[in-house]
């Protein structure tokens, strides 16, 4: 099982002053319902309810890729997790796909354990933790881990709630491309550019998104020793 502790310094303006004691850790049934809390309050309406975790689905994880399943508390206190599943893909025939087809409806039962890419399933941080870079050291474990288990990358689809500002003006293959250019900023897909992530195309009709007209970006980070 994999454990990380590490000192954080608070952001300024946040209200606390000082370091603390972050923890990056497999999670598990203990945590499920805190997992759950931590959702609804990172996704608030108009994202769809019904794509919030359930325990069954968090159940699933832990059964098919615990490795996967991370967490990440702040003295002590859950702030985000991160869960991801093996697949094998063949990025000179990247075929479109969708949220549910990839995660198997978030369950992971699809899970391969040869896969030779690491798919991220869901990255959520508490709201008032996403200014202390968390996602970001959450994604520094999943790369760590691609590395570990040999896999050539780590792929995942972002989100892009800017999109609906500008749809009637430009494609979304077009405002990735302008977002990944620098002359727009998403914040998402800027987030994960920050994060080393690089564009590789777009998927339509992805997820039930009405901020990002139901599309997302497909990012992937390469495995350098691969």
């Amino acid at each position: 099982m994999y454990m990380k502790e590490l000192l954080i310094t608070a952001p300024a303006g946040d209200g606390k002053k000082g370091r603390a004691k972050a923890v990056i850790r497999n999670y598990a049934a203990p945590d499920f319902e805190e997992l759950i809390r931590i959702q609804a309050e990172s996704f608030p309406p108009p994202y769809p309810e019904e794509l919030l975790w359930n325990k069954e689905q968090l159940g699933s994880h832990v059964h098919h890729y615990p490795e996967g399943a991370i967490c990440i508390e702040v003295d002590g206190e859950l702030a985000g997790s991160m869960t991801s599943l093996r697949m094998q893909w063949d990025p000179s025939h990247p075929a479109s796909h969708t949220w549910a087809e990839v995660t198997d409806d978030g369950y992971i039962r699809n899970h391969q354990p040869d896969g030779n890419t690491l798919y991220i399933v869901d990255l959520c941080v508490r709201p008032k933790y996403r200014k202390w870079g968390l996602a970001q050291l959450m994604m520094q474990s999943m790369y760590h881990l691609v590395i570990a288990q040999g896999m050539d990358r780590l792929l995942g689809a972002g989100r892009m709630p800017g999109y609906h500002r500008v749809a009637e003006q430009m494609s979304a293959q077009q405002y990735l491309d302008q977002v990944a250019a620098g002359e727009r900023h998403d914040p998402v897909i800027s987030f994960l550019l920050r994060c080393g992530r690089m564009p590789v195309g777009v998927a339509a009709d992805y997820l039930d998104d009405e901020e990002s007209c139901n599309h997302a970006a497909l990012m992937e980070w390469r495995n350098p020793f691969r």
